[in-house]
């Protein structure tokens, strides 16, 4: 009897001194892998057909053809080598500056389309219906999804996985917030959908204008590094096409030279961009 006592009491203790001592914050949950934010970033450049696979493929088969045609012209197989990594990287850079203009392009787009959806709401229409009208309605550069939304709700009924749909084909985190916010009304309930679209229009246009301003001034960084990033790769180029030069990048010293230069390439492209530019907004409602 005693030793069950003394366990009972030995377990109460343990559990006053466990109580003083919190448990640790749950990580938060990421917004996807790397799949789903390269697929976002395709979507967002305007090829949602195109996926992560094969854009890796295509930076390999890139990457491959110029370092046997720099091999082929230099004779230099440390030249050829960056040479390839910097075409293999040129494909994703690519996208990622299409998906870069094309969400600038919207910022300006996404008041109108919560104007459309505020004028279609006190009209009387229903949210499916104020939401396929956009495809008809709509700003132009968005019309192609929001009809596709209006075939599905036909031929479904179901507006729940039909927004779900909308968000991948729009892959943009203001249409998340857009669709969420329809979605929310929709559940719940309500009548302060005009007041809440309207809020969220001039939130919008505050937000497109004050970004405006700020990378209209900050441009100049941006492109201060890709000049300097570019700058000693194209005098590489010019100086490879030389015997003599290529030559000498084939020593030991030569590939050591080079890749200290791409690295500080890199290392200093980075902090360029991450002092002259935005951040971007992340999909945290995917």
């Amino acid at each position: 009897m005693g030793v069950v006592v003394g366990l009972v009491l030995g377990a109460g203790l343990f559990c006053i001194w466990w109580s003083f001592w919190p448990p640790a914050p749950a990580r938060p949950r990421t917004t996807g892998g790397w799949a789903a934010r390269v697929q976002d970033l395709l979507v967002q450049a305007g090829a949602p057909t195109v996926t992560p696979s094969a854009l890796v493929g295509a930076s390999v088969v890139t990457g491959l053809v110029v370092a046997a045609g720099a091999s082929a012209l230099t004779r230099a197989p440390a030249v050829a080598a960056c040479f390839a990594a910097i075409a293999a990287a040129a494909p994703g850079a690519l996208v990622r500056a299409r998906a870069r203009r094309r969400r600038t392009a919207l910022r300006d787009v996404w008041p109108e389309v919560v104007d459309h959806l505020a004028s279609g709401v006190r009209a009387g229409l229903s949210l499916p219906e104020a939401v396929a009208q956009l495809g008809e309605r709509g700003p132009v550069e968005l019309r192609d999804a929001f009809r596709a939304f209006g075939e599905d709700y036909r031929a479904t009924g179901r507006f729940g996985p039909c927004l779900d749909a909308l968000k991948e084909r729009l892959a943009d985190p203001v249409a998340d917030r857009i669709i969420e916010a329809l979605r929310i009304t929709r559940d719940v309930g309500g009548t302060d959908l005009g007041r809440l679209l309207r809020t969220l229009s001039a939130f919008l246009r505050e937000d497109a204008r004050t970004r405006g301003e700020l990378e209209a001034r900050q441009s100049w960084t941006v492109n201060a590094a890709r000049l300097a990033v570019a700058a000693p790769w194209i005098v590489l180029a010019l100086l490879a096409t030389r015997p003599e030069a290529a030559e000498a990048f084939n020593s030991v010293a030569g590939t050591v030279v080079l890749l200290a230069g791409a690295g500080c390439s890199i290392v200093a492209y980075q902090l360029m961009l991450r002092v002259g530019r935005l951040p971007d907004e992340a999909r945290v409602l995917r």
